[in-house]
């Protein structure tokens, strides 16, 4: 059966944890994990360096319950991972296709994803204002067991200590400052203007990006989840910064 993509709400608001959305299909995959495919999801899947959402799905006729332990996006379509609370082995759902089913997102793991993923940028920002422009973005690993964001390049080691502190003086700057954060859909063009001209090589021409913006800084791709301004970071701590073969790592931890 072959099926339509599945709307990310989430893309257009990104602090929504409660919704409605239709059952498309549920299914056993390969790997023997269940799963569940909606018209429409604010769950955001493992991606971009972002872990999942968690949080259950559950109905309104029944007292059907879905806990979601892991999210996956393949082929534009949303695959929500679990398990049928209280249904031992038997997972015949009992919900036919096309019902209305209410989608629960964890707040509190939503919010440190975020929080993580919005310091990684603000992270970018702060390499630039501390006369690192010059390494360029590449990975970035925004998950709570030790988040970075890795760089071509590399930092002279006699200023890795110094460079450190100034990050983080840069960062906690930034977020005294404060600053509103948004996402939206752009014209390949449009996305160009508010990222300093060009775009990264990997995004097509004919595609219309999503671009995340920290404030008045330069924007830049992003499909992830962010908190809505820059103070809700609290604090962006450095805590190291490793040079190897060419590339710099920098670690990073914030206050959750």
């Amino acid at each position: 059966m072959d099926l339509a993509p599945t709307k990310l709400v989430y893309y257009d608001d990104m602090w929504k944890l409660h919704s409605e959305a239709t059952l498309v299909s549920c299914s056993q995959s390969e790997d023997g994990r269940r799963a569940l495919v909606l018209d429409a999801t604010i769950f955001h899947p493992q991606g971009g360096g972002q872990p999942s959402d968690t949080g259950f799905i559950t109905n309104a006729n029944s007292d059907f319950e879905f806990v979601v332990e892991d999210v996956r996006l393949k082929d534009g379509i949303v695959f929500h991972y679990g398990y049928v609370k209280n249904a031992g082995d038997d997972f015949h759902l009992k919900i036919p296709e096309g019902e209305q089913l209410s989608l629960h997102v964890n707040e509190s793991r939503r919010k440190l994803n975020s929080c993580l993923h919005s310091a990684g940028h603000l992270l970018d920002v702060c390499m630039r204002n501390v006369g690192l422009g010059y390494l360029e973005p590449g990975k970035g690993y925004h998950f709570p067991d030790g988040p970075f964001v890795e760089y071509k390049g590399v930092i002279p080691q006699h200023e890795l200590q110094t460079k450190q502190k100034e990050l983080e003086k840069e960062a906690s700057a930034l977020i005294s400052q404060g600053g509103k954060v948004s996402a939206a859909i752009l014209s390949y063009e449009e996305a160009c203007k508010l990222c300093g001209g060009c775009l990264p090589y990997y995004i097509p021409r004919s595609s219309t990006p999503r671009i995340l913006k920290l404030g008045d800084n330069p924007g830049c791709p992003c499909g992830g989840t962010h908190v809505s301004d820059i103070s809700d970071i609290i604090s962006l701590k450095v805590s190291q910064i490793r040079t190897k073969k060419g590339m710099t790592k920098v670690y990073y931890t914030v206050e959750s």
